[in-house]
């Protein structure tokens, strides 16, 4: 079956849609593929922020069973770990390293692989409605698409324990409060909340914009030194663009400025 992944582009907004709503959208390696097809195809957008969203009732109840254990003989224990570094991994570290500041809209399930993905965005957002887990435990797997490096940077050693070990599913609010994700809106407010802030996104400064997602990607990786000499370069390229002489002017007019990303 063919990996259904949709994208559009509007107004500055690249969207990413796994869009198989009637399976929960499930994640095979031919769904791996397009998703790295689509990250790729943002690049040579105009795109300024990239949302990674699912079809119908989940964002993404994680692998597709039916698509595991299909091969005529089975592989060798090089060639399983090559197909999870060029596939899932792939994806995350693509998705992860992204110039476009990134967004996931949970909206449903988010689960095993699924959740590992939305954590993966820069800025995962839910609804009250959304369950959020990492399943693998529960399945006699151990963690992956990048979990082992997110989930502890953002909510420390020991919750990260505890939700990988237990493989327990929270909701929404819960998510929240573990800063798991930046904010839970209620359903019927979902959408309309989440485009306001992609639109703040959408609406900023490209060039600013990308050198603050790399600075604060990188940032657990360096030392103070590292950190500060990065921050003087990134300054001085965001500087050196019209849209900070525009912004300039704006804030001498009291005006909001309008941003062109040059």
């Amino acid at each position: 079956m063919a990996a259904e992944v949709h994208t559009d582009l509007s107004d500055g907004v690249f969207t990413v849609t796994m869009a198989e709503p009637d399976r929960d959208n499930p994640l095979s390696r031919d769904t791996y593929r397009a998703l790295c097809a689509a990250l790729e195809a943002a690049d040579g957008t105009e795109a300024r922020c990239l949302v990674l969203e699912g079809a119908g009732d989940a964002f993404s109840t994680g692998a597709d069973i039916e698509s595991l254990g299909t091969e005529d003989e089975p592989p060798t224990l090089e060639e399983r770990v090559e197909t999870i570094q060029t596939h899932e991994h792939r994806f995350a570290r693509e998705l992860i390293e992204h110039p476009l500041p990134s967004v996931a809209k949970v909206d449903g399930a988010a689960i095993g692989d699924g959740a590992c993905f939305a954590l993966a965005c820069d800025i995962p957002l839910a609804s009250e409605r959304a369950r959020i887990g990492f399943s693998h435990a529960r399945f006699a797997l151990s963690l992956d698409c990048a979990s082992s490096y997110v989930l502890p940077r953002l909510v420390g050693r020991g919750v990260a324990m505890e939700l990988a070990l237990t493989g327990k599913i929270i909701d929404g609010e819960r998510a929240a409060e573990l800063g798991l994700v930046n904010h839970v809106y209620p359903d019927d407010e979902f959408e309309q909340r989440a485009d306001e802030l992609v639109e703040t996104l959408a609406t900023g400064a490209p060039v600013a914009q990308r050198q603050i997602k790399r600075l604060v990607r990188t940032g657990y990786d360096r030392d103070l030194d590292e950190a500060l000499h990065d921050e003087a370069t990134s300054q001085v390229v965001a500087a050196d663009t019209d849209d900070y002489d525009r912004a300039a002017e704006a804030l001498r007019r009291g005006e909001e400025p309008t941003f062109e990303g040059r």
